[in-house]
């Protein structure tokens, strides 16, 4: 990247309620986009607001250091640091993912593997709609 570095926010309404047997169910509203027939990997999804939260903490200061977030989150600092570079994944490769437009087969350990941080790179190699 050149010149300034560019955040992404990602934000997902969500409303919660909760069905017999009293477990929680989260509805997301239906968009234009996926028009509620959502293929959306939800542990990609996860993956992605866990990553984007953590980015955020480590931004406003919350903590120093990886390992700091990792001891607070109490989960090994490799796995933090592999789940934290989806935060470079390319606006338009986070937005297929959460629209269920991710190619065929992508799981979250193949996302974790090292990937291009050039945008334009990472839409290359995919299969995005």
């Amino acid at each position: 990247m050149t010149g300034a570095a560019q955040m992404l926010t990602v934000r997902v309404p969500l409303a919660g309620r909760k069905p017999r047997g009293g477990r929680k169910l989260m509805i997301a509203p239906v968009s234009t986009t996926n028009r509620g027939s959502s293929t959306a990997d939800i542990t990609l999804v996860k993956a992605l607001a866990r990553a984007f939260r953590w980015r955020r903490m480590m931004e406003a200061g919350r903590y120093g250091t990886i390992n700091e977030l990792a001891a607070a989150e109490k989960i090994n600092s490799s796995y933090v640091s592999r789940l934290l570079r989806l935060t470079l994944l390319a606006p338009h490769v986070v937005e297929a993912i959460l629209d269920g437009g991710q190619p065929e087969g992508m799981t979250l350990p193949g996302l974790m593997e090292p990937f291009p941080v050039e945008w334009e790179q990472q839409i290359s190699i995919g299969a995005w709609d």
